[in-house]
């Protein structure tokens, strides 16, 4: 039984890592770009390149979870992540910082996707898995607000280089806890890689993150957005079509059939919506109308990620008691209320005013980490790893679609270049995102109700004529 929460506790610790990578670089930018001498294309990629390689590896790395083995690709992915985190504290130039960003994120979506499988395959018993599940989420949730007060801190009182090298020590006793803990991989006999499938798919996510990362600054209609959407519809399509004729497909695509898969995605999608937007929004807010420093707007959401942190440890527990449709419903809907509430701050507002409305969403948010044990326990246990990959792309791309929507929204809204403008839109822009995010209650009591049976695809299941 111990050996098993060990196994929790590095595949923590490195999903931690990844997710930290994620946004702990953000306020260390100005640092690093007066170090370096970062053009204004560098300072984009340093952020723009470890988030592409992330987002659009995901899949494929679940899928070579799945065919190579766990413990291999969790190792690999480890190494890689690693390696290039040094790489990274090291650099001395934007060319290097910025191929040793993109390394990251192949990293992390080796490592990533891996991780949830890893919990799946451990954690037997529904009660425990809910459990590493929901400590898993909570360790998660504390990477998102101590990624910015992290990247602060080390930037304005060390240097920005211990940001990435941070990740050495850590690295290491995760490798070490892995290789103790960790259950002796094996390879899927007989199954190939879909080539194909992982080509189109990773093609399709790459163009899809890059347009809507640059977008705003290139321009909604240029040729070069509007080019990437195009590449990742086409390759979308291709890859559809692929998946469907294959004997031996990444994603069985009648795993979109089961109610609790489809409709537990796009709860977690709009989940992903409502965080990564106002993480990014009101850090802006607290910058430019409070006059908060970086180091202090990053510290300001810890106490949301503690209360969601929380509140994640003990939220299985209370889908157990009223079921997982109205206890992610019912988080979704606290998030609602909490933008709803923050819409109602201004210029003239403190930090204990925006705080109770913090508590509120990191309450929320807690509550839907339920919803990550439902997903992967819809799918085989072959498939564990493309299915946590397909629930991590869907938080990725969600979370960019919650900064580029709500940003065109803000920008749209925002008449003049004044404090005024900006708080009218800020607010107008809260009150969107809270319509959006309601939109997954219905979805989450609809898709997530319990029925006398367990809604999972398998093998039995399959239909002779997709074969």
């Amino acid at each position: 039984m111990r050996s098993r929460w060990w196994v929790l506790a590095a595949v923590s610790l490195a999903t931690f890592m990844t997710y930290l990578d994620n946004n702990v670089v953000n306020v260390a930018l100005p640092t690093i770009e007066q170090d370096l001498g970062l053009t204004l294309a560098g300072l984009e990629w340093i952020v723009s390149g470890y988030i592409l390689a992330f987002a659009g590896l995901l899949l494929a790395g679940g899928r070579l979870a799945d065919v190579f083995g766990l413990r291999v690709m969790f190792f690999i992915g480890l190494a890689v992540f690693t390696a290039s985190s040094v790489a990274a504290g090291l650099a001395g130039s934007q060319e290097t910082l910025i191929a040793a960003r993109v390394a990251q994120g192949v990293g992390a979506a080796l490592v990533t996707p891996t991780s949830l499988a890893l919990i799946r395959a451990t954690f037997v018993d529904a009660r425990e898995r809910a459990t590493a599940v929901g400590i898993w989420g909570a360790v998660s949730a504390l990477a998102l607000a101590v990624g910015p007060l992290t990247g602060g801190v080390l930037s304005e009182n060390i240097s920005w280089g211990w940001i990435f090298l941070i990740n050495l020590p850590i690295g290491v006793a995760v490798a070490v806890i892995a290789a103790v803990a960790l259950p002796a991989g094996t390879r899927s006999r007989g199954i190939r890689i879909d080539v194909p499938g992982v080509l189109s798919s990773s093609i399709a996510l790459f163009a899809l993150t890059f347009a809507l990362i640059e977008g705003e600054g290139e321009g909604w209609t240029s040729g070069l957005i509007l080019g990437s959407f195009a590449v990742a519809a086409v390759a979308f399509a291709a890859f559809l079509t692929i998946e469907w004729r294959s004997r031996e497909p990444m994603i069985d695509l009648r795993l979109f059939r089961s109610r609790v898969f489809s409709g537990g995605l796009l709860s977690m999608g709009l989940w992903a919506f409502g965080v990564f937007g106002i993480y990014f929004f009101t850090a802006i807010y607290l910058q430019s109308a409070l006059g908060f420093s970086p180091t202090e707007a990053g510290a300001g959401f810890v106490p949301m990620a503690l209360l969601m942190a929380a509140v994640a440890v003990f939220s299985p527990q209370l889908a157990r008691r009223i079921g997982t449709g109205p206890s992610v419903a019912a988080g979704l809907a606290l998030m609602v209320v909490a933008m709803a509430g923050l819409s109602s701050t201004g210029a003239g507002s403190a930090y204990l005013d925006l705080l109770p409305w913090f508590l509120v969403f990191g309450a929320g948010g807690g509550m839907l980490v339920p919803l990550t044990d439902v997903i992967i326990g819809a799918v085989p246990a072959d498939r564990a790893g493309v299915a946590s990959g397909t629930l991590n792309v869907s938080r990725e791309v969600f979370g960019l679609l919650g900064i580029t929507i709500l940003g065109a929204v803000l920008n749209a809204r925002q008449t003049a270049p004044t404090m005024t403008a900006f708080l009218d839109a800020y607010q107008f822009t809260l009150l969107i995102a809270a319509a959006i995010v309601a939109a997954g209650v219905p979805v989450a009591l609809y898709a997530l109700r319990k029925d006398r049976t367990v809604e999972t695809v398998t093998e039995d299941h399959r239909d002779p004529a997709l074969v």
